[in-house]
């Protein structure tokens, strides 16, 4: 299942979801797939969407899903980075409404430059990063967190 993730924020992503409907309606996609649409007001005809889940059915998706989709937000793409799913980061873009400036291009190309996620800017491109996606040799994600609490820590100490 591909697991279709667009977070929480009041901002839509139509143009993600259209196009995957086109995927699916074409039969180019054949997979079943599951969006988390939140605020979008863009309905799928093809796949099954809710607008938003509870934290223990979100997991489950997650889980059971064999690619994430997610817009820019850093929580959705480090939560599919530590399930070590292949990940298709579909930025909001600020030229399309979809958010207030262009951060989550920003990001999605920075988690894309390190090899921890595919980068898909444009729906013409979906297609294909899909098929690269399933094949893709992603770098393993090593979170630096505990690291800098200790160096603060320490330096708090002393």
């Amino acid at each position: 299942m591909i697991f279709v993730i667009l977070g929480t924020q009041k901002f839509q992503l139509n143009r993600l979801l259209k196009a995957l409907d086109k995927l699916c309606e074409n039969k180019t996609i054949t997979e079943e797939i599951f969006a988390q649409i939140g605020h979008s007001n863009y309905h799928p005809k093809n796949y099954l969407y809710t607008n938003f889940l509870d934290r223990l059915v979100f997991e489950k998706k997650m889980k059971d899903s064999s690619l994430v989709i997610t817009h820019g937000g850093v929580g959705s793409i480090i939560t599919a980075i530590n399930e070590k799913k292949p990940i298709i980061v579909f930025p909001r873009l600020k030229k399309y409404k979809e958010h207030v400036d262009d951060h989550q291009l920003e990001i999605a190309r920075a988690f894309s430059k390190k090899n921890y996620v595919l980068c898909c800017e444009h729906t013409i491109d979906l297609e294909k990063m899909i098929e690269k996606a399933y094949q893709h040799q992603f770098d393993i994600y090593v979170s630096s967190t505990e690291k800098i609490v200790a160096i603060v820590k320490n330096a708090l100490e002393g």
